[in-house]
């Protein structure tokens, strides 16, 4: 357990995606954040209080979260010295990154001669074995993308919730760091050698009561040149019977990289032929826009890729979710 409440580092983040970690934090845990803190040439925010480490540690904060991403995961040399001095004021440290907080010495050695606590949410202890493609008892649903960073994991999130509105057994399987600090459990799924990825996954989703989801957050895309690889070790280790294609329309091109998005069909394919290497009764129950940068022609645009696939297609932040319950709760049966 990582000690709250929170103190959100927004770095210099230059947009909105920049700060998905804590923007989800945020979103779906805001009872455990006590404020934000910026570099000044930060351009995006979570409007919420800028306070310094001063004042967060006076409020009562106990964990300085580095709530942003950026490519590769590493650490900027400029945050080194931002982060001693929240130790040196008692502040523990949590970070998605990939460079490990204790690789640094400035680092480590304030947190010991502090007393704080570092936590790497990338990392773990586990050894885990290969994937063995073996059926599980249980009910599995992963949520896939047309690219990376449309939804995966509030879609994941939202249909945990409501299906726990309706008394449905459920949880919610964080794959990655900014649902581990929600969930307060799961892997970062990026983080594992790339032999073990599915195993790692059959480890976080094992047996379960036949009428029971694991809701599956889903990393990347199939499509993506940076993350197709983790993207298929995840479908193999969900071993879905269900999943939900995520997707952002007004993008035109992958994020971080020159290549086209591939349309919602060729993810619904994709998915269905790679899924069923573990699942051979794996198939799409819906797709889940993420109309957040739409101003107009939301109602529109839903309708018209649910004619076009056959398939509901909601928002799930913002509409009702029996569409997609209903056809899980027919799986079941």
């Amino acid at each position: 357990m990582i000690s709250k409440p929170y103190l959100l580092f927004l770095g210099d983040a230059k947009d909105e995606l920049a700060i998905k970690t804590a923007a989800g934090i945020n979103y779906w845990r805001p009872e455990w954040c006590i404020g934000q803190m910026s570099l000044p040439n930060a351009k995006s925010s979570l409007g919420i209080n800028e306070i310094s480490l001063e004042e967060a540690v006076k409020r009562g904060a106990k964990t300085f979260v580095l709530g942003v991403v950026n490519a590769g995961g590493k650490m900027p040399e400029g945050w080194i010295d931002i982060i001693v001095k929240a130790i040196s004021l008692g502040l523990n440290i949590a970070s998605g990154m990939h460079s490990r907080l204790s690789s640094f010495d400035e680092i480590s050695k304030a947190a010991i001669k502090h007393g704080v606590k570092l936590h790497d949410l990338r990392y773990n202890n586990i050894e885990f074995d290969t994937g063995k493609g073996l059926k599980r008892t249980g009910k599995r649903l992963l949520t896939v993308g047309t690219d990376c960073s449309v939804g995966k994991k509030y879609t994941a999130l939202a249909v945990e919730k409501a299906m726990l509105e309706k008394n449905m057994k459920v949880s919610f399987k964080a794959t990655g760091q900014t649902g581990v600090l929600i969930a307060e459990n799961g892997i970062a799924i990026d983080a594992i050698v790339s032999d073990f990825i599915s195993g790692a996954v059959e480890w976080l989703s094992p047996d379960n009561d036949r009428d029971h989801w694991d809701i599956i957050e889903g990393q990347g895309s199939l499509f993506h040149p940076s993350f197709a690889g983790v993207s298929l070790g995840l479908l193999h280790g969900s071993q879905p019977d269900a999943f939900i294609v995520c997707h952002e329309p007004t993008r035109t091109q992958m994020r971080g990289v020159e290549a086209a998005l591939p349309s919602i069909g060729d993810v619904i394919e994709q998915t269905v032929q790679c899924g069923k290497l573990t699942n051979k009764n794996i198939h799409c129950i819906g797709i889940a826009l993420n109309t957040s940068n739409m101003k107009n022609n939301k109602s529109d645009i839903k309708k018209e890729i649910s004619s076009q696939y056959q398939l509901p297609c909601i928002d799930p932040i913002t509409d009702n979710l029996d569409p997609f319950i209903d056809l899980l709760e027919k799986i079941n049966d």
